[in-house]
């Protein structure tokens, strides 16, 4: 069973809701470009143990006509932290990661435990810091202004470059985002800026709730050079790398993904009872 709950706020889905009060509340967040339907072959692979829901980042999805100005990091952990079910664990993908740790540092209260997948402090490179290309950013930001279509489509490629599986993986993704409402272009273009710009790696640090962060060794828009110094930054966290996987770990790999995600939870459940 699926529940679609809508306000004034955020439109969110609870996929499984057979009132079964032992089970996790697990949030996810999708990436850029995409909506909620990226997670749509994933799901399944969770509902044993979780209480799944997933929520269309402001100007994506079915929430592509929720626009926040300024369009920040800031303004979308603030919109998402009050949809969230209390105590639940929240799972970021790329750039909802970005958006999962800033609300891991301003309401902690709000969280039993973060998990980042292919996700970052800061996504641009930079002095000693491993990232996506500032030129690969200003060539997106220039044909997304020709074509979106196109754009999300290279970029799709890149995130499942290096996975033995590429092709399914995209073709995966790409079908089940067709079925959500197109993003906003405003959305899409300050999105973009977020990647090239947010930089969390100051406070990243202070985050006190259970941290997972899962990577892909064969990721090119998070590499693996950098994990060393966000595990330098974050020491709290633990750290998974799958070497088969690139960018979408949960698509190419979702078993494996899943298991790690549950024995996280399981974890944390097993803490809190103690």
């Amino acid at each position: 069973m699926e529940s679609l709950q809508t306000n004034d706020a955020l439109v969110t889905r609870t996929h499984g809701t057979d009132l079964n009060d032992s089970k996790v509340d697990l949030v996810l967040l999708h990436g850029w470009g995409m909506n909620s339907g990226a997670f749509s072959s994933f799901i399944p692979y969770l509902q044993d143990y979780f209480r799944v829901t997933t929520i269309d980042l402001p100007g994506f999805g079915e929430n592509a006509h929720h626009l926040p100005k300024p369009y920040t990091v800031e303004a979308l952990a603030n919109m998402i932290s009050a949809q969230l079910p209390k105590h639940c664990v929240l799972a970021g993908w790329s750039l909802g990661g970005l958006v999962a740790q800033k609300i891991a540092i301003d309401v902690p209260q709000k969280l039993a435990g973060l998990i980042t997948i292919a996700s970052t402090p800061r996504f641009s490179a930079g002095p000693c810091w491993p990232g996506i290309a500032e030129d690969l950013l200003t060539m997106f930001e220039a044909q997304l202004e020709k074509n979106y279509r196109k754009t999300l489509e290279r970029f799709l490629a890149i995130q499942a470059m290096g996975s033995a599986t590429a092709k399914n993986d995209i073709k995966t993704i790409r079908e089940h985002v067709t079925e959500y409402p197109e993003p906003a272009e405003e959305a899409l273009k300050r999105g973009l800026g977020i990647l090239a710009k947010e930089d969390l790696r100051q406070i990243v640090g202070r985050i006190s709730v259970p941290t997972l962060r899962l990577y892909g060794r064969l990721d090119s828009l998070v590499p693996t050079a950098g994990i060393d110094r966000i595990c330098e930054l974050h020491p709290q966290a633990d750290t998974v790398v799958l070497p088969h996987a690139s960018h979408a770990p949960f698509i190419s790999h979702p078993q494996q993904t899943a298991d790690i995600v549950t024995s996280f939870a399981a974890n944390l459940q097993q803490q809190r009872a103690s």
